[in-house]
């Protein structure tokens, strides 16, 4: 999801959400919501253990209650 247009003369683009599917996992790179993403998904039911930070570092994600998951290229 992107922010996309014009605010008077400037010109507004970026995004807002960024998500992935990747071996059966919810991987999130970018969050820019107020609530958090990953906390909309739990609420929908989605297991903390399928939703990975992608945007944390793979050193700091084993101190989420999240998936700790690491993608190789």
């Amino acid at each position: 999801m992107f922010h996309v247009g014009w605010c008077g003369e400037r010109r507004v683009f970026g995004c807002v959400i960024h998500i992935e599917i990747r071996a059966g996992k919810i991987w999130i790179q970018r969050d820019g919501t107020e609530v958090g993403i990953a906390n909309e998904l739990i609420e929908a039911g989605v297991p903390k253990s399928d939703i990975v930070l992608g945007y944390r570092s793979p050193y700091m994600r084993k101190f989420t209650n999240l998936g700790t998951e690491v993608y190789k290229y």
